[in-house]
């Protein structure tokens, strides 16, 4: 594949704790790479003496490998990550491009510099991957660290290596944990020696799988001013399967979110009516006038959303009268389900006035 001038190069991310085995984990996918295919490998490493590029093989043809160290991408170092990343792109032209995060990183405002203006037109994000060592769950310096969460909060897919050497009621409480996270992972996949299957970097999820809410229900694709007069009884989508292989085999069932066409969800009973919706990742959302609109909306029970704003990702929790907001970790999409009492409500106008909360882009 020979890379060509404006195309945007696919690109991946590999997270997770120190000693996860990224590093090795990348020299695996190295080493199942097309021969065809040009990769370039970025790796951050927290200390100045550089140990994982030295690692990877650099003398093989059609696979350019950087490093930054002494510090964070995400922090200490985001002032060199940007020259050296647009560098290192113009440079070597790859057909893919792996970074590898430090294990002390918070790796959400790298994702941010990535789909910024400056690198969106020219970096395809695909899916995050986040490798975690089962026996960290145990040990109180990790499970409790931010840094380890924000890691498994951002990625699509997690990987539990060393799972030849640690025991399976470890590997268990591990995955049941992962499990915890919300919104879910898209996949968890147990593995050894930080052997990936390549399909992971690419494989497509479809997003309606993923509601925030799992009671949701998928709505047709339509007019939101027709949203309240639809016969809603769809069918929940299955839950996907952990196997890989079976995963390979599942079809998109549903459209996917474009950019200010969101997917939506509903779901009631005698008592109460929930609607949801998942955005397409691009789009944007001014925070000041969402919070300002969600004030004003009367008949709350409950109100849970994610949304990517401005400056940064939101997380926006309201039930009754109690209302919070935080910054997230969470990149994927933006989310919201709403559910008030049951009584006549305008969920088209709601919708219509949530869009204009999007910023204009």
């Amino acid at each position: 594949m020979a890379w060509e001038k404006g195309k945007r190069v696919p690109t991946n991310m590999i997270v997770g704790f120190l000693g996860s085995g990224k590093t090795t984990a990348i020299t695996k996918l190295i080493e199942k790479r097309p021969e065809i295919e040009n990769w370039s490998i970025l790796i951050n490493e927290f200390g100045t003496v550089s140990i994982d590029h030295a690692i990877v093989d650099t003398s093989l043809d059609g696979v350019a490998v950087e490093e930054l160290g002494g510090g964070c991408a995400c922090c200490t170092l985001a002032f060199a990550f940007k020259p050296l990343l647009a560098k290192f792109l113009r440079r070597t032209k790859p057909d893919r491009f792996i970074l590898e995060l430090s294990g002390l990183s918070h790796p959400a405002k790298v994702v941010d510099i990535l789909r910024s203006e400056n690198f969106s037109g020219s970096i395809e994000l695909r899916n995050i991957i986040c490798l975690i060592d089962p026996n960290d769950l145990d040990d109180p310096r990790w499970r409790e660290s931010e840094v380890f969460h924000d890691q498994v909060q951002l990625a699509d897919i997690v990987i539990l290596n060393w799972t030849d050497s640690r025991p399976r009621e470890l590997i268990d409480r591990c995955r049941d944990w992962i499990a915890k996270f919300r919104p879910p992972k898209r996949l968890i996949v147990e593995t050894c020696y930080g052997d990936i299957d390549p399909k992971l970097l690419d494989v497509e999820f479809d997003d309606v799988r993923f509601p925030l809410f799992g009671q949701a229900h998928l709505l047709p694709d339509v007019n939101p001013t027709e949203l309240r007069e639809k016969d809603l009884n769809s069918e929940r989508p299955s839950q996907m399967k952990e196997n890989f292989t079976d995963l390979l085999s599942i079809e998109p069932a549903t459209p996917k979110a474009v950019p200010r066409r969101p997917l939506r969800y509903q779901n009631n009973d005698h008592h109460h009516d929930a609607r949801g919706w998942i955005f397409h990742r691009d789009d944007v959302f001014v925070r000041d006038k969402l919070l300002d609109f969600f004030r004003d909306v009367q008949r709350i029970v409950r109100l849970k959303g994610i949304f990517r704003c401005e400056n940064d990702w939101w997380l926006i929790n309201q039930a009754k009268n109690e209302a919070s907001f935080a910054t997230s970790t969470y990149r994927r999409d933006s989310r919201l389900e709403l559910i008030i009492d049951q009584t006549a409500f305008e969920w088209g106008e709601f919708e219509n006035q949530l869009l204009v909360c999007l910023a204009n882009r």
